[in-house]
């Protein structure tokens, strides 16, 4: 991407259906890393210091900001610009936004006249919000990664996407993802897509930032944007958030609409916030929930409770250690285990039951319902008449286009979705009776017998080097429970292997999102373990 105005960024992505497309964005990323590959050790911020009139845009928070537009010190629009200023100087390296909004600006503006009369429309109004691109919007196109969908945006906006507009947020872009959300190809490679190319992790520019909300969580750790959208069905929200440092929120089933997202299953399926800090992440669910979760709604409320000295004493956590990630994630937890309790946490060591029966019988449930529900996405979805129109067109749309194949050729789990039984099928019901059964089991009964506010987790391995010959390195286990579920769970940083993230997974009961959140805010002001990504070229192996 070239080197260009603001005005003039603005206006080349918006009128482009792609940001850039396929191996050629790959190329200009490798470019753009290779500059930055210039200066020994990387840089700590390739674009001089994240700061807007004094604020520094790494660590401020929603409450914060706020209170720097109402006394008149900062602006929507002086923000809104700053974070397009830093996608045009540091997303060439990371190949996280796809396309920014025409709009963005005249909504930033109309923000600033509601703040000046007194009118702001809660805590979300003026901020700048990047949308994961399976999120229907109304004025950008909607692609799920693929060039099927390129071009003709869809009609309406998706109802959370609604929600986020009424409650004056700034829809500042979308941000690339795993192609179909990572269910395309048995062994694909996370955060690629033939829209966007290859998303990098910011920490070090070789390694992947995990799928497929892998866009969301690669700008949020680049701040390129406050907050972000992103989806998950099984670790899409909370493994690309442990992998870059941030905090991810997967909401309970149901809490937050998906009508307007791309699906894979709508029993597992849900949107969620990603931000650099709990408490952003809290008043942003708040708003695609239109509920006030953990006093959230007021803005200062869960940042009080996580200031609070003793936030953690007493609380009880179930930690699953989870070896199988290696020694040094297993020594992380462990350290991150001491410095809980040294906070007054009790941390009791666990293993949820039923495990090895979920991941037998998640994959071939989700199968079925893929192929259910994208066809119902597809017969829904406006567009030229050659686009597909289900699921079979879809496969015969990768035969047909090489730009689709430019990483890793496969479709098969496409192709074994579509010869998968269909959702009316007996055997098919009984398979997700027991995964609900069981899933839900698998934490209650854990959480029952130690007496826990939460079950903890490693989030994700170290990120593993991008490789489209390989693919991915991703069996990662801890997400499944909650995800199977529709449980909530929550990523904060816990630390670092190396120059590589780590996330700690916690989980807990069924609409426990509040507590959750509160105790997550707790956890992240003990850690204290985010820090801000070098952009390193590699590391050694």
């Amino acid at each position: 991407m070239k080197k260009t105005s603001i005005a003039a960024l603005t206006a080349a992505l918006a009128v482009s259906p792609l940001a850039a497309a396929g191996a050629g964005a790959s190329a200009q990323r490798a470019s753009a890393a290779e500059s930055i590959a210039g200066t020994p050790g990387g840089l700590a911020n390739p674009a001089g210091p994240a700061r807007v009139r004094g604020v520094d845009l790494d660590t401020v928070t929603i409450p914060e900001l706020q209170r720097h537009m109402e006394r008149g010190s900062l602006t929507s629009s002086e923000l809104t610009r700053a974070y397009l200023r830093r996608i045009e100087a540091v997303d060439p390296a990371i190949g996280a936004v796809l396309r920014v909004s025409p709009t963005a600006l005249d909504q930033a503006a109309a923000s600033d006249a509601r703040h000046r009369l007194g009118k702001a429309r809660g805590p979300l109004d003026g901020i700048p919000v990047l949308l994961k691109d399976n999120i229907d919007t109304h004025d950008m196109p909607t692609t799920a990664g693929s060039l099927a969908l390129a071009g003709t945006p869809p009609k309406k906006d998706a109802e959370l996407v609604a929600r986020l507009r009424a409650a004056g947020a700034v829809i500042l872009g979308k941000t690339n993802l795993s192609e179909w959300a990572n269910f395309r190809a048995e062994k694909p490679t996370s955060g690629w897509s033939a829209v966007g190319g290859q998303t990098n992790n910011p920490y070090v520019l070789d390694r992947n930032p995990c799928g497929s909300s892998a866009g969301s969580a690669a700008a949020l750790a680049a701040s390129l944007a406050q907050v972000a959208i992103g989806t998950e069905t099984d670790g899409s929200i909370v493994c690309p958030a442990g992998m870059t440092g941030i905090v991810g929120h997967k909401p309970s089933l149901g809490l937050v609409s998906g009508d307007g997202v791309v699906p894979i299953s709508a029993e597992q399926d849900t949107a969620g916030p990603m931000a650099r800090n709990v408490v952003d992440a809290a008043l942003t669910l708040s708003v695609l929930s239109g509920r006030d979760l953990a006093g959230a709604g007021a803005g200062a409320g869960l940042a009080d409770a996580a200031a609070r000295p003793g936030g953690l004493r007493g609380k009880r956590i179930g930690l699953w250690r989870l070896p199988s990630l290696g020694v040094e994630v297993d020594a992380l937890m462990l350290r991150t285990a001491k410095r809980l309790r040294a906070a007054g946490a009790e941390v009791v060591e666990v293993t949820p039951p039923y495990q090895e029966r979920l991941d037998e019988l998640e994959f071939p449930a989700l199968l079925s319902e893929f192929h259910r529900d994208i066809d119902a996405y597809l017969a829904r979805r406006a567009g030229p008449r050659d686009r597909p129109r289900d699921l079979a067109g879809l496969i015969e749309f990768n035969r047909t286009h090489p730009a689709e194949r430019t990483c890793f050729a496969g479709q098969e789990l496409f192709e074994q979705a579509l010869a998968a039984p269909p959702t009316t099928d007996p055997g098919y019901r009984a398979m997700r009776a027991e995964l609900k059964d069981l899933s839900r089991r698998s934490i209650d009964e854990t959480m029952a017998a130690h007496r826990l506010d939460a079950i903890a987790a490693p989030a994700n391995p170290p990120a593993w080097t991008t490789d489209c010959a390989r693919g991915d390195n991703d069996v990662i286990p801890s997400s499944t429970p909650a995800a199977v579920a529709g449980y909530p769970s929550l990523s904060v940083p816990a630390g670092f292997v190396g120059e590589l993230p780590v996330g700690l997974l916690l989980m807990a009961g069924d609409h426990e999102d509040g507590a959750l959140l509160s105790l997550g805010a707790a956890v992240e002001r003990r850690l204290g373990a985010w820090r801000a990504p070098r952009y390193l070229p590699t590391i050694g192996q």
